[in-house]
């Protein structure tokens, strides 16, 4: 055989060979498209059947999700489509495809059964939402939780598959990827990261979540109603105080006091540090409403128990922090209103209500105090009603997920053995004190974007605070990060005549309506802060350094209908990074600002 006839015969076979393989991948190819068709089928209406916590309709569709979640796996499997992910210009989206199938398979057989159990639990054996084995004990009026606790098992395996999806989809840029397959990727990408923030929360708190709900003995709990209409570092200053209980299960409200019954201490309630004293003097320890000037959850969450105990006698176990966003949410998705005064209010409605109307009402603002007060208590009575019922107990616990991300609730143990894992978790607010070899250590590298009312009035209703991150140098050995802050005032136009409850008490020398805050920026751990800027000029302020973080604080000035620009540029870690900041009625808690996973 001549060399030609061997190059020919061997370029046939090769020729041959590449349109089989072609051939099959192209197969492969439909069967994943086709399974992917049939997985969409099979979980089209799913979400409305977990709102309900319809635990029987979700389990009656499962085998059918899995049989599709399985196929498409094993598509992106065989031997042939993973060498053609090295391919140029196909190669990315067979191992989008194929990643895809991975965490499509591992959610629906081995996620998918754990959440369930959960959902069971959550749900009661007879389908009603809240149901636990204890629930004839219930006291009349509490909120059975004890089904959380019986779901903590199924939760934290589930929380261990969704964690390993969601480092396995980090590699998949869906930037990169074809028009089709980017929108379902980056949004199986979302959905895993939606799930894995309470999952984990869940996790790190199910080995206490028994003690902590009383199964070991009565528990009381401070819950601390902050009132962004006259914003603290934790969102705004303590508004109401709620005294809860919690015993085998069950958590009840059982007492409750406006700030007017909390008269401020002589001397603090519990020694302050000298970078305390020099960044709040020392209100943190005589004022109630003022323990929450700390960034730092923990730091305020003792101020407030020991406030507590020296103006009642009283020692409690730990002490929750909430704001009224999270009530207008509950309300907005469960239908429901609150009364107060023969008041009916719901949603956006208890904002306005709540936050300006009831200090326009009232001539004395311990009536406004009074009034937010029964506003607290009466948000409880919906709380429990709503996670008894199987028709809204499912967008409660979304709305409760939604408010941890947000950092809008906040948890602290006097117990040191459970604060260490509170610390470590979503709900723990430990911006200061968190351990930094915990696995949310991480917040050692975050910056600190924080905001105090200095106008003593409720003027922060109409203050729209956003902060922005950008970051440049992702994939270099220089990532930086500029962090803005926008504050725009847009008061009514008769604010001038409003009463000085609103106004403030003048002592910020400023002409009526106008608006001061203090923002306080806070560097990373061991860092340190560049200039900061106002519109571009840079300016001064009160410098401090405490728990290993620069602080410097700066005072914004509003006349009505003014906005004001701060920026800040630090450097970021590789991965990006993350700012905390005082969650506000129009921003949440925290903004990040990821750089892309390199492939």
């Amino acid at each position: 055989m001549t060399t030609r006839r061997r190059v020919l015969l061997a370029g046939a076979v090769l020729l041959t060979a590449l349109l089989l393989v072609g051939g099959w991948l192209a197969y492969r190819v439909w069967q994943a498209a086709d399974a992917a068709r049939d997985l969409q089928a099979a979980t089209s209406g799913a979400d409305e059947e977990v709102s309900r916590l319809d635990v029987a309709a979700l389990r009656s569709r499962l085998a059918a999700v899995q049989d599709a979640a399985a196929r498409v796996h094993a598509a992106g499997q065989d031997p042939v489509w993973r060498v053609a992910e090295h391919l140029p210009v196909v190669g990315d989206d067979l191992a989008a495809v194929s990643a895809i199938g991975r965490a499509a398979d591992a959610l629906a057989g081995d996620a998918a059964p754990d959440l369930l159990d959960a959902l069971e639990a959550l749900a009661g054996p007879s389908g009603s939402a809240g149901a636990s084995a204890g629930a004839a004990q219930v006291p009349d009026g509490w909120v059975d939780l004890q089904a959380l606790a019986d779901a903590a098992p199924a939760l934290d395996r589930a929380a261990v598959t969704v964690q390993q999806l969601r480092a396995d989809l980090a590699a998949v840029d869906p930037a990169g990827l074809a028009g089709p397959l980017a929108g379902p990727v980056a949004g199986v990408r979302d959905a895993v990261d939606a799930a894995a923030g309470p999952l984990q929360t869940v996790r790190e708190l199910a080995p206490v979540l028994p003690d902590l709900l009383g199964e070991d003995g009565p528990r009381t709990y401070l819950l601390l109603s902050l009132n962004p209409a006259e914003l603290r570092a934790q969102g705004g200053i303590v508004g109401a105080v709620s005294v809860l209980q919690a015993r085998d299960g069950a958590v009840g409200l059982v007492g409750q006091r406006s700030t007017a019954d909390l008269p401020e201490l002589a001397e603090p309630a519990l020694p302050l540090s000298d970078d305390e004293l020099a960044l709040f003097g020392d209100r943190l320890g005589r004022w109630v409403q003022d323990t929450v000037l700390t960034p730092d959850f923990p730091r305020a969450a003792e101020a407030a128990s020991a406030f507590w105990t020296a103006s009642t006698g009283q020692q409690v176990d730990g002490v929750l922090a909430t704001d009224p966003v999270v009530v207008a949410d509950l309300l907005g998705a469960t239908g429901r209103t609150v009364s107060a005064d023969g008041t009916e209010l719901g949603g956006e409605d208890l904002l306005r209500g709540l936050l300006r109307d009831a200090y326009l009402a009232y001539g004395d603002p311990k009536a406004g105090d009074a009034f937010y007060a029964q506003v607290a208590a009466a948000a409880f009575a919906v709380l429990r009603d709503a996670a008894a019922d199987p028709q809204t107990a499912g967008a409660a616990v979304q709305v409760a997920a939604d408010a941890v991300e947000q950092r809008r609730v906040a948890l602290w143990s006097a117990d040191a053995g459970e604060q260490a894992r509170i610390a470590s978790s979503a709900l723990g607010g430990a911006f200061l004190t968190g351990d930094p070899s915990t696995p949310t250590g991480t917040v050692g590298q975050a910056v600190g974007v924080f905001l105090d009312d200095a106008t003593a009035g409720k003027l922060d209703v109409d203050l729209d605070a956003r902060v922005a991150v950008t970051l440049t140098g992702c994939g270099s050995s220089d990532v930086r990060a500029r962090i803005e802050l926008t504050l725009g005032y847009r008061p009514p136009a008769d604010v001038t005549t409003f009463p000085a409850q609103v106004l403030g008490d003048g002592g910020s020398g400023l002409p009526p309506g106008w608006l001061a805050t203090n923002v306080s920026f806070y560097s990373a751990r061991d860092g340190r802060l560049g200039e900061v800027r106002r519109d571009d000029a840079v300016v001064g302020g009160q410098e401090v350094r405490t728990a290993r973080r620069d602080v410097a604080v700066v005072t914004s000035r509003l006349e009505p209908g003014a906005t004001e620009t701060y920026t800040l540029t630090v450097p970021a870690p590789a991965s990006g990074i993350t700012v905390w900041t005082t969650p506000t009625l129009t921003g949440p808690g925290t903004v990040s600002s990821p750089c892309p996973t390199p492939r």
